[in-house]
């Protein structure tokens, strides 16, 4: 069994590397990942959407060379445990989902997802066992026409120095930048944080 170019063992250590856990849903997203490259047409260029922040995007930046760094990748936070991926120019693309109407026969993972069981009540090994017996018949596949333009990163634009904290800023934010118009979540503090 493999996902993408890697063994089912392979993917496991990078997961764990990558994210810090062996996280169910990162799983899953290798399965989605895999069975979304295995749609698109080979040799063409693609972006990604992912729509949850949870999870899900660490599998396609392991998996694919789009990221959130680079643009390619999209994070829409629908709560939908989904990917896409599409062409880069034409928006044509293969949109795969966790299809809940197949999680009957897998309980453990029906579970976990719907949040059926808290976390200390769950059986992880059972988990993790189902999902790699499930694997892609945990999916479904629709084919999707995305319209680039709704979901890419806006470029940066023009660049100014913010009067009030000297560090530059797009100049699209307004006469200074976000975090001097108080859209910070830093408070200031004046001494180092402790080492335990």
């Amino acid at each position: 069994m493999n996902i993408c170019t890697y063994s089912y063992k392979e993917y496991l250590q990078l997961v764990k590397s990558f994210h810090g856990s062996l996280a169910p849903g990162l799983i899953i997203g290798g399965f989605i990942v895999d069975l979304a490259m295995k749609n698109l047409p080979e040799g063409e260029f693609f972006d990604a959407v992912c729509e949850t922040p949870v999870c899900l995007p660490d599998a396609v930046q392991i998996l694919t060379p789009c990221t959130i760094g680079n643009g390619w990748l999209s994070v829409v936070n629908f709560g939908k445990f989904a990917v896409t991926l599409y062409e880069k120019y034409s928006g044509r693309g293969v949109r795969v989902y966790l299809d809940t109407k197949k999680l009957q026969a897998w309980p453990e993972i029906r579970d976990w997802y719907l949040k059926k069981k808290k976390k200390n009540e769950q059986d992880s090994d059972l988990l993790l066992a189902q999902i790699k017996e499930a694997g892609h018949n945990l999916l479904s596949i629709q084919y999707v026409q995305v319209e680039p333009d709704k979901i890419r990163r806006k470029k940066m634009g023009p660049v100014d120095i913010c009067p009030v904290c000297k560090e530059a800023y797009p100049t699209r934010d307004g006469e200074k930048c976000k975090a001097c118009q108080g859209e910070t979540p830093y408070a200031k503090v004046s001494e180092p944080p402790t080492k335990k």
